[in-house]
């Protein structure tokens, strides 16, 4: 299977981060369209007549978190990862980085593509968006799959813990709330901040490679990433509101899967979710850390596809 060329002249007009090199996958093609007034990025491949699978992937990453994924879906699958406002090849707005303003940016940007229900797959603060998604738009989703992610006002504890054996996994969300001084600390060095996250975090610190790091700390680095990624955490509290707000209408109806691992953040993802939503089930994924589609991507996708075709 091979994707359309995109032409280089598209790429120059359409992508609002041209100074970051992007990355080409066998068989994907790069789109751009208007997510309610934030351009994003999608990398869009498979099954055209397949069920849509929509992927949103964390800090510090961006699709490219999905590349070893995304072929094993695209046999079965309408395959689409997105990059979030701010994150690797999307536009990056001065503000609106609560998740349920950026969940509409990207239920917009899929219906740009001719999706009009889809299956939804996210981690870490993908995994945020993806829950204040379905609040928002449950009637327009299959099912919702969930990776290793504390949600705000819903999972995510109020207080950072201090214990040492825990506080290593969560400590940069205080960090990440004080205005101006992570920027400050940080322009320059934003290789050993990402790397820090990707090796420590991965139960292998060899699962990326150095091409990899440069990746990512290049998206955070270039045209205002730094402070996007930042604004996430800074607008956690507003997510959490709108969370609390959304879930004193109704809770969630949609098949929600939790995908944990034997070396994560979060035990069990569906129990955490379970107070809030009526069909949850968990699988845990042996062998790995936070970064559970890169550490183990045939798992991933096995636990997403059976996911999708049992509830089909």
């Amino acid at each position: 299977m091979t994707a359309p060329a995109t032409s280089a002249r598209h790429v120059r007009e359409s992508n609002p981060v041209p100074d970051l090199p992007l990355h080409d996958l066998a068989g994907f093609t790069h789109r751009w369209v208007d997510g309610h007034g934030v351009r994003l990025h999608a990398v869009e491949g498979g099954r055209p007549t397949g069920p849509a699978v929509v992927l949103l992937a964390g800090f510090p990453q961006t699709w490219w978190a999905w590349r070893k994924v995304m072929p094993s879906l695209a046999g079965r699958f309408h395959v689409i990862a997105i990059d979030l406002p701010g994150q690797g090849h999307s536009e990056r707005p001065e503000r609106g980085y609560d998740t349920h303003t950026v969940a509409a940016h990207v239920h917009a940007a899929v219906k740009a593509l001719g999706v009009s229900t889809y299956w939804l797959v996210a981690h870490d603060i993908g995994a945020w968006v993806a829950f204040s998604l379905a609040l928002t738009f449950e009637s327009q989703l299959r099912g919702v799959a969930l990776l290793d992610a504390g949600i705000p006002g819903i999972s995510l504890p109020d207080a950072i813990p201090t214990d040492p054996d825990r506080a290593w996994k969560t400590w940069h969300f205080a960090f990440h709330l004080v205005p101006d001084l992570p920027e400050t600390l940080l322009a320059g060095r934003e290789r050993d901040y990402v790397g820090w996250f990707l090796k420590v975090k991965a139960l292998s610190p060899d699962t990326f490679e150095d091409a990899e790091l440069d990746h990512y700390a290049a998206a955070v680095a270039v045209d205002g990433g730094l402070r996007a990624s930042l604004a996430y955490y800074r607008d956690a509290a507003e997510s959490a509101r709108k969370n609390h707000a959304a879930l004193e209408r109704q809770h969630l109806t949609v098949p929600i899967l939790g995908i944990s691992s034997s070396h994560g953040s979060i035990p069990d993802m569906a129990a955490s979710i379970s107070p809030w939503a009526a069909d949850t089930t968990g699988v845990v994924v042996p062998d790995a850390g936070h970064f559970i589609p890169d550490e183990q991507p045939e798992a991933v996708a096995a636990a997403v596809a059976d996911f999708i075709l049992d509830g089909d």
